[in-house]
């Protein structure tokens, strides 16, 4: 069984160490691109940010204009795989949501929850009313989605990739060919982890998958309608607004995923102010004191730019 995994995940990298290619449903636009590398420029984030034992890192950002016959993709190293902290859990929850719309599960089929899933001490919104999952509870599975989106739970998370299957969500993301952005690891300690998967490479994703992925749930086009529009409802009621979600405008509704741990914040999703539409993703390799204000401003920047690309 370890072999299996070290090979299955080998294969993996050798895929994605090719280069990317964008999906033919988008237009590259390359002004698009040079605005945003001035925004970038702007903010002082066009450089390498030390991120520890991990090295050197660089901002992974992309968005999508949907105000068009045909959407226009644009970014900063949108293709700079990266670790994505907590936004991986949208990966995990498409191939839940996958799951059951196949027949295979129900939002209201009932789990057990097991040590050592149960890691969370403390509540990543604190205001949040629900208490933290322990060993024995029942709840249902679309109790656990909603803990893991809306409130970046880990021990829902832990539960949903058990549930789920690490194989089985890898096979939904190679679908659509998002190689490189396996789900490889549970959010626990390597000693808690299950066999074969004590050693394996972390978790990585890029801003070009990202926005793809939300681009799909947007068009109704993630393994079916049902499950985009369950996505989406899902990463409607995100509880954690401290990032982009600061710089948009009061009246724009932002369905989105947010991620956070040491040296990295991260924040993508689908914003839709009635009069413009398009998708953001954003990777910073920044501590989120340090990350949270230039958030604001980037996302009021990218706001405007896109109301003016609009007129």
């Amino acid at each position: 069984m370890k072999k299996m995994i070290v090979l299955y995940f080998l294969l993996s990298q050798l895929i994605y160490a090719q280069e990317l290619t964008i999906p033919s449903c988008y237009k590259m636009d390359a002004a698009l691109s040079n605005d945003l590398v001035q925004i970038v420029r702007d903010l002082v984030l066009d450089q390498d940010f030390d991120v520890g034992e991990d090295g050197m890192e660089q901002i992974s950002l992309a968005v999508i204009d949907l105000n068009g016959k045909k959407p226009h993709l644009g970014g900063v190293n949108l293709n700079n795989f990266i670790y994505p902290a907590s936004v991986y859990k949208m990966y995990v929850a498409a191939e839940v949501l996958h799951q059951i719309s196949k027949g295979g599960l129900s939002l209201t089929s009932s789990y057990v929850v097991k040590s050592p899933n149960d890691v969370d001490r403390s509540k990543e919104i604190e205001f949040d009313p629900r208490p933290l999952l322990q060993a024995g509870d029942s709840v249902t599975v679309n109790y656990l989605l909603d803990l893991m989106i809306t409130r970046s739970d880990n021990s829902a998370a832990n539960c949903l990739i058990d549930i789920a299957g690490r194989e089985n969500i890898n096979d939904l993301l190679h679908t659509y060919n998002w190689f490189g952005s396996e789900v490889t690891r549970k959010f626990l300690s390597r000693k808690y982890e299950d066999p074969g998967y004590e050693k394996i490479r972390g978790t990585e994703t890029c801003a070009l998958h990202a926005a793809d992925f939300l681009y799909r749930i947007e068009t109704n086009q993630l393994a079916c309608p049902w499950v985009s529009m369950q996505m989406k409802s899902f990463l409607a009621r995100q509880l954690d607004n401290t990032k982009l979600a600061t710089g948009l405008p009061p009246n724009a509704m932002f369905y989105h995923k947010t991620g956070w741990f040491s040296c990295w914040t991260h924040d993508v999703g689908i914003v839709d102010d009635g009069k413009v539409r398009y998708i953001i993703a954003c990777f910073l390799p920044l501590k989120e004191e340090l990350a949270l204000p230039k958030y604001k401003e980037l996302a009021n920047r990218i706001h405007e730019l896109m109301r003016t690309r609009r007129n």
